[in-house]
């Protein structure tokens, strides 16, 4: 498949009910650098074979002797060959293969891995099955990790800001998509943007920042949106210097250009040694108050939410449970937002719905994985991609054969194997789940 373009010509490929065009460079950036748009790829483009992905702790420290890290390989990540490298500002596209009048709806999706992993290539990704429902899908690559957010007083003397590369990613990306998706048959005042986990908590951020402001049009947050306790929100830039001033002098780092140019399996090592000693690497590692993007601080922004249209939801045993379940149906509620309670134990192991499991469901791709799904996942799927699907289109998720979604305080969707229905989730069942801990 040949695509021309204002880029220059693309050469993509075709599945079932698309064409894709994969590891399209959207932006460059050098290390703790801000991007810019990447605007020309000269006379042609290979796009048949997926980007890299931003190098992390797993291409040198995977830790699959950890029961959590094992589980999510075998759930994503078994038997691919990932790419990783520091340039990985990149992004896939599928699209349907006929023409709409005005354009096709385009989600957005941000994947999660903890602000410091993941990659837009994972099993659970791809959009075939979203094309053959009229819409285009769109996922993305960013920096994460130290590569992502890390923070310094030279980069705030630089740029008069500081971290935050991932979410600068993120805004670029979209920048991108407004200028060019239309090439691909997509509406770009009809952008939707879509993101699980750490994915989900970037859209919230995004939603607070006047930098994204028009760049999408709806949003839907699968596992991450609510406002979270302070040991999970973001710092202002300038407090996590110490933590990184450590991984630095770890690394032998005596400046920042010393680090700008250091190793990146020296880098990752040191990170391995402050992350033994310390408590806060979370929120060391994750987009901050850095007065540019996020202008204000986190508690301030969460009230000052724009009103579009927006779906969120959480899974029976998602982290932190009873927490994010709370969080969840509290955001729905301020915010007039669908809410969605995912309630279907994945067959194979104990794990129940964990965090994550919807994944597959929302895009589809049941069949690549080793799990035992049968007809009555599958019809779930089904449900789950129409619903967001007409979301997607005209900001409702609702239309004729699918049970009636409602906007009700306390009460979800909640997708089951008993039927899927409007109900209060079970707090004895959260409860309960909330013990069982990372999912192995």
């Amino acid at each position: 498949m040949e695509l021309a373009t204002t880029l220059g010509k693309i050469v993509g490929g075709e599945s079932d009910h698309s064409y894709y065009y994969l590891g399209l460079p959207y932006a460059k950036a050098g290390r703790f650098e801000y991007a810019t748009l990447v605007n020309s790829y000269g006379k042609s483009f290979n796009a048949t074979k997926f980007g890299p992905a931003c190098t992390q702790k797993r291409v040198y420290f995977e830790h699959l002797e950890v029961p959590e890290r094992a589980f999510y390989h075998k759930e994503f990540r078994e038997g691919i060959k990932f790419k990783y490298s520091e340039d990985c500002l990149n992004l896939n596209i599928y699209t349907p293969k006929g023409k709409q009048k005005g354009g096709y709806p385009v989600i957005v999706f941000i994947h999660g891995g903890g602000f410091d992993s993941g990659a837009n290539s994972e099993s659970a990704f791809d959009g075939d099955a979203f094309a053959e429902k009229g819409v285009i899908t769109v996922f993305i690559q960013y920096r994460v990790g130290v590569f992502g957010y890390f923070t310094h007083d030279e980069i705030q003397k630089k740029y008069g800001h500081d971290g935050n590369f991932g979410l600068d990613d993120q805004v670029k990306a979209l920048h991108w998509v407004h200028a060019h998706i239309s090439e691909f048959g997509g509406n770009a005042n009809n952008v939707i943007l879509m993101g699980q986990s750490a994915g989900a908590m970037s859209i919230q951020y995004l939603l607070y920042s006047e930098k994204a402001k028009g760049l999408f049009q709806k949003a839907i947050m699968m596992s991450g949106a609510g406002r979270w306790p302070k040991a999970g929100a973001p710092k202002e830039a300038r407090l996590n210097h110490g933590y990184w001033l450590e991984v630095m002098k770890e690394c032998g780092c005596p400046d920042f250009d010393s680090f700008k140019n250091a190793d990146p399996k020296t880098i990752f090592e040191a990170l391995e040694k402050v992350k033994a000693r310390r408590k806060d690497n979370m929120q060391s590692t994750m987009p901050v108050y850095d007065h540019y993007y996020l202008a204000k601080p986190y508690a301030k922004l969460f009230y000052e939410t724009p009103k579009i249209p927006m779906i969120v939801g959480f899974t029976n045993n998602d982290m932190f449970t009873v927490l994010l379940a709370y969080q969840t149906m509290h955001y729905a509620k301020l915010h007039n937002a669908y809410c969605y309670y995912f309630d279907v134990d994945a067959p194979g192991d104990a794990n129940k719905a964990f965090h994550s499991a919807d994944l597959r469901y929302a895009f589809g791709t049941l069949d690549r994985s080793w799990r035992p799904y049968g007809e009555e996942d599958k019809a779930i799927s089904e449900q789950m991609m129409t619903y967001f699907a007409n979301f997607a289109k005209i900001g409702n998720p609702n239309s004729e054969g699918l049970p009636f979604w409602k906007k009700k305080a306390g009460m979800c969707l909640a997708f089951s194997k008993k039927g899927t229905k409007m109900k209060r989730p079970e707090k004895f069942t959260l409860l309960c789940n909330t013990f069982l801990g990372d999912p192995k």
